[in-house]
């Protein structure tokens, strides 16, 4: 297991700065407003040799109405649970807040070294004003930084290191990444919760509450992959906030990165136009897909309505309908074990190579009894075929004359290879190559 370091703070302080300064990249979103980080966000880092995660949490606030709050100290909470040291960040240009009195006397209980950190000392009258912070009782050396320009950052991580138990860092880079997506509020957040069995990720009814996308290890029933849950994509018209902005993009990452996208459409709500734009996007970058219809215990059932429902969804996302159909609940944890085996499924799919030898026997004798056509008194002799070595499956068709043949005759093809092997949610692409 990896060493791990946990921001925590109040609201604004920087600590998302700080983060992404640590994990160098932008990866946790960062604006003036407070309290845009909801969710823990990990990073990987390293200082001096030694490689470790890094958790950003959201602004800890206390006796607040807001129904974030309760959610987001409960994160913070987590997040120390986790953590094997702890960065409390302070905010310099402010001074002591009843806010940080209130978390210093929650970190006094917490058996593990805390580093006290005041931020935005990047003038140096701010650092004789941060002495004050003193006065909140941690115990530890003050350490007085500036997240944007990386000032006194150094220093503190030299101090950090010095506590890791070890630095061997978990590896994760060769396992299937499964990313959860969807419209807001279909309940994502809640089925990767259900799936793991702890509140991983704050769950309210208010749409959007997921912002930054979480990367999470399932290492259970046998099963070893990423789990990776998206903030809710909307129409780019509804995007009206920088924060949506930002998750709308990040989620759009997130499919690119992804091996197999879960996609969750409401059940109570059918297959929306922006479903289909999501599931476009999965298609238009060759991922593997599983629909997964969520809330189904909210539904009036005869004998008929999932199979009628099946055919509805079908429908909607035909040409492209080689693609599973789990009914699911959140809420009752009902077929959840199902739509993973069946994510897994389509990894596999995807990752399959298909023999030269077996692929050109099958293919060639289903091109001799239905060729392609004749066009303009020129007749295309397709002579051989070959799986390409791409993420996704792509074949090429070598043949005379590549131009005349049109995608009717391409879906054949396709449709073939999908008849003799399983390709169930995976985009195919077919080339036609000049012999």
């Amino acid at each position: 297991m990896s060493n791990i370091v946990a921001i925590v703070g109040r609201p604004n302080v920087g600590k998302s700065t700080l983060f992404n300064r640590l994990i160098g990249g932008r990866k946790a979103i960062v604006t003036d407003e407070s309290g845009v980080t909801r969710d823990r966000n990990y990073g990987k880092s390293e200082w001096n040799g030694k490689e470790f995660s890094v958790i950003d949490t959201g602004g800890y606030v206390s006796n607040s109405d807001d129904i974030f709050e309760g959610e987001i100290n409960k994160q913070v909470m987590l997040a120390l649970d986790e953590a094997d040291v702890v960065i409390f960040m302070v905010d310099a240009e402010v001074g002591l807040t009843d806010l940080d009195m209130n978390f210093a006397k929650l970190l006094r209980h917490v058996e593990k070294p805390v580093f006290l950190v005041a931020n935005k000392t990047e003038q140096h009258d701010r650092i004789y004003d941060a002495q004050e912070f003193y006065r909140l009782g941690i115990d530890s050396n003050l350490y007085c930084v500036s997240s944007i320009t990386g000032s006194g950052t150094g220093d503190l991580l030299d101090d950090v290191v010095k506590h890791f138990k070890n630095d061997t860092i978990e590896d994760t880079s060769g396992l299937p990444k499964i990313t959860i997506v969807g419209r807001p509020n279909v309940g994502k957040s809640s089925t990767i919760n259900a799936l793991l069995g702890v509140d991983r990720n704050i769950v309210t009814d208010i749409a959007g509450t997921t912002r930054d996308t979480i990367h999470t290890r399932f290492n259970q029933f046998g099963y070893d992959f990423l789990l990776v849950d998206t903030a809710g994509l909307r129409k780019k018209t509804k995007v009206s906030e920088d924060v949506e902005f930002y998750s709308v993009m990040r989620s759009v990452r997130a499919i690119e990165d992804a091996d197999v996208c879960m996609l969750i459409i409401d059940a109570t709500r059918g297959v929306e136009a922006q479903d289909m734009n999501i599931f476009h996007l999965i298609e238009r970058n060759r991922k593997g897909v599983v629909i997964l219809v969520n809330k189904w215990d909210l539904i009036e059932k005869n004998n008929k309505t999932t199979i009628e429902y099946e055919k509805y969804v079908r429908q909607q996302i035909a040409p492209f309908n080689d693609v599973e159909i789990v009914f699911t609940s959140a809420l009752t944890k009902q077929r959840l074990l199902k739509a993973l085996e069946a994510a897994l499924k389509v990894y596999e799919n995807r990752t399959q190579k298909l023999k030269t030898s077996e692929l050109n026997a099958i293919m060639l004798e289903e091109i001799e009894n239905y060729p392609p056509p004749c066009t303009k008194g020129k007749f295309v002799k397709i002579k051989y075929v070959s799986q390409l070595p791409t993420h996704s499956p792509s074949f090429a068709f070598f043949c005379n004359l590549p131009q005349y043949v049109k995608e009717p005759y391409k879906r054949y093809l396709e449709n073939k290879i999908r008849e003799h092997w399983d390709f169930t949610g995976v985009p195919i692409q077919i080339f036609m190559r000049k012999k």
